[in-house]
């Protein structure tokens, strides 16, 4: 029987996995369908096909405590009052990877964690494509997974939020990876990382074959039937799948035995090194050749917004490292980044801060970080960890033009803003983009001087 026949589901929210999700629920044989969303003007309502019943504004308890089914975006909190009260009034609560869960015939691979998702599922999803499957990459990262679901595709790589996991109960995962757990959208999780790192942890449920990151603690398993079905390690040193580092370079190994000479990967930084042997790992669950894993990692670019390279002017290298919405992200690339600018980075940084402690940052004040140049609405918080290296500006353009100015041979300029972007721009994408587009205009030093 039809698990949606003769329901009545409400999907509250108008974002693009949702749209997705009318469109798939208007072919089931439903009672009532209804589309709620907060905003009086939400994207992607054109979109909508014809015959939905649409509700906007704030979200009517009474009415939705009459649905039996809520289907939630991941940019909504569970925990909202209306969808609490609903909740306790009968309603079934879920997410589009709930629905897909019950849809899906070709294997899964998941990937979750605070930094580094979105590497590691294109770059796994690279190996897949390289080794002759089709592939379909989505979720969090990519296409909404309605918008991905074929009969066609022998494997589906899926890059999964905490908010995702948080209303998943039924997918079967063949392998998935933890990444790592740092502070990141505490705002949602009332201030709490353990709340945070147990919604990921929520991958484990139904997964076959578990992947941990050995120096993450939070990233262990809980459930002793969970602990059981660990397929296998990555981490910093030389075990299982880790790195042998020496004096000229690092290799990346498994179980102690060189598989590729660090050297030979196009993107840069540990942190990359570690997104490589995530990505080994689930290769090897799911058994990948290992010559089409190096001849994937040999070739693999890496993706927009993420520590990538825009521009070399008059010695100095500019890196559009967006993506990176937390401290830790932020600690990945200047750590990663510090080796090649042995003259210092100048580091551009700010946004919405999620409740997020900055102290870290503070440690590569003056040394791998000459002078961060602070911007958006926590730029105070960011100016408060060093009053002599930190300047604030009303920008980012203000921030780049200063920051070339001062700037000398050898040296990198940075963004990578360790917050989120919602304050002056629509997203990371869009403040990346901004941020290639001012770099690329930029003609000498010369010209912002008499300018």
């Amino acid at each position: 029987m039809d698990r949606y026949q003769g329901k009545k589901i409400a999907v509250v929210g108008l974002g693009v996995s949702n749209i997705a999700v009318v469109s798939y629920l208007l072919r089931h044989d439903i009672k009532k369908l209804s589309l709620f969303d907060t905003r009086t003007n939400p994207p992607y309502a054109e979109e909508v096909p014809g015959g939905v019943d649409f509700n906007l504004g704030p979200l009517n308890v009474e009415l939705l405590k009459t649905y039996d089914m809520l289907v939630v975006s991941p940019g909504l909190s569970i925990n909202m009052p209306e969808i609490k009260a609903a909740e306790a009034a009968g309603a079934e609560i879920v997410g589009d990877i709930e629905l897909f869960a019950h849809e899906v015939k070709a294997p899964v691979v998941a990937i979750t964690g605070s930094n580094g998702k979105s590497t590691v599922t294109a770059l796994t999803g690279y190996m897949m494509e390289k080794a002759g499957l089709n592939t379909a990459i989505g979720a969090n990262f990519g296409n909404a997974v309605f918008d991905i679901l074929s009969d066609r595709v022998q494997t589906y790589v899926l890059e999964l939020s905490s908010f995702e996991l948080e209303t998943t109960s039924s997918l079967n995962i063949d392998a998935a990876v933890m990444l790592n757990v740092s502070e990141d959208h505490l705002d949602r999780y009332d201030g709490s990382i353990e709340k945070y790192a147990e919604a990921k942890r929520r991958i484990f449920k139904n997964c076959k074959r578990i992947i941990v990151n050995r120096d993450d603690p939070r990233t262990m398993p809980k459930e002793k039937a969970e602990k059981s079905r660990i397929f296998a390690s990555f981490g910093l040193d030389n075990s299982e799948y880790g790195r042998e580092v020496t004096e000229n370079t690092t290799y990346l190994c498994v179980n102690g035995k060189r598989v590729l000479d660090a050297r030979d990967l196009i993107i840069c930084g540990v942190h990359n090194e570690l997104n490589a042997l995530a990505a080994m790992a689930l290769a090897d669950a799911m058994n990948i050749p290992r010559e089409v894993q190096i001849q994937a990692l040999k070739t693999f670019t890496g993706l927009e917004h993420r520590c990538q390279l825009v521009r070399i002017l008059e010695g100095v290298s500019f890196y559009n490292d967006s993506k990176a919405t937390n401290v830790a992200s932020a600690e990945a690339a200047i750590t990663g980044l510090s080796p090649r600018h042995k003259e210092g980075i100048i580091l551009l940084a700010g946004g919405i801060g999620k409740g997020q402690d900055f102290t870290p940052l503070k440690r590569y004040l003056g040394k791998e970080i000459s002078r961060m140049y602070c911007f958006g609405r926590d730029a105070d918080k960011l100016l408060a960890l060093d009053k002599k290296r930190c300047v604030g500006v009303m920008n980012m353009r203000q921030a780049i033009r200063q920051a070339f100015a001062e700037s000398r041979d050898g040296q990198a300029i940075l963004l990578s803003p360790a917050c989120a972007s919602f304050d002056q721009f629509k997203g990371f994408d869009e403040r990346g983009r901004v941020f290639v587009n001012l770099v690329n205009n930029l003609i000498s030093r010369d010209d912002l001087t008499s300018s």
